[in-house]
């Protein structure tokens, strides 16, 4: 997994540092000098109304866009990240809110899609399921993923055992930064406290998680640190324990001065 030292926290160097970010589209200010670290074993919770600019940062962070200005370091390194495979690469995977399964194949295929465990040229480049199967489980348990079969077809699971699916698909590549976009809508309660025992569990690992939420109940309940973006700008950053709910949406429409950043 990760060295010892990971377990540290916060206290270590960040995984992850954005420095004046800012992205235009034509005319359009989308972000504006954004600055945010991520830590080992921190869970940084992304907040902000339709059109703060949420979605537009995580997509650079995944490599799915490139920003006007600023810079971005992983581990103290400066790079450029060109696309989503060189993301994952670096150690850096998303799991987006349609999490982007593939209901009619079941929980092996879909953790190993892309990257499927084969045989060499002359045996075909059959799967070698045993692995598969094998690699599965030992993620699935690390994440306490509770399954009926690795057999069943993912569109007969739950919501939150499918969101479980995707968050393990992103474990099988090893990464060090998880990002979560939405990982609780639309789920019941008890499907809801899954996927935040997912999240801790991440956190635990001495991964990096940041989670990008409307959830505010969710944001209290798992983030180490909260940052507001508001028309493309950062405005204000929490501490957890340090925050009620009212000050969160306070910073996000803007009705009370924000925090001192």
């Amino acid at each position: 997994m990760f060295d010892s030292d990971l377990k540290a926290g916060v206290t270590t160097s960040p995984l992850l540092e954005l420095r004046g970010i800012s992205k235009y589209f034509g005319g359009v200010r989308a972000l504006s000098d954004i600055n945010l670290d991520v830590h080992r074993a921190e869970v940084l919770a992304l907040v902000g109304d339709n059109g703060a600019g949420k979605s537009t940062l995580v997509k650079i962070v995944s490599g799915t866009l490139h920003s006007d200005d600023g810079e971005i370091l992983i581990e103290g390194q400066q790079t450029r990240l060109e696309n989503s495979r060189q993301a994952v690469e670096l150690g850096i995977h998303t799991v987006y809110q349609d999490l982007s399964l593939c209901d009619n194949l079941d929980v092996v295929r879909n953790l190993f899609l892309g990257q499927e465990r084969v045989y060499g040229v002359a045996s075909g480049r059959m799967l070698k399921r045993h692995q598969m199967e094998r690699e599965a489980q030992r993620v699935l348990d690390s994440l306490s993923v509770k399954l009926k079969s690795l057999s069943a077809p993912v569109g007969d699971l739950s919501g939150g055992q499918r969101q479980g699916i995707a968050i393990a698909r992103a474990l099988v590549t090893e990464p060090k930064l998880v990002l979560l976009d939405e990982p609780t809508a639309a789920l019941g309660v008890a499907q809801r406290q899954e996927v935040i025992g997912l999240i801790g569990r991440l956190r635990d690992q001495g991964r990096g998680v940041v989670v990008i939420s409307h959830d505010l109940r969710d944001v209290q309940e798992v983030a180490d640190r909260v940052i507001v973006l508001r028309q493309g700008r950062k405005v204000a950053e929490f501490l957890r324990g340090e925050f009620h709910p009212d000050d969160l949406v306070a910073s996000i429409t803007g009705s009370r001065e924000s925090t001192e950043l």
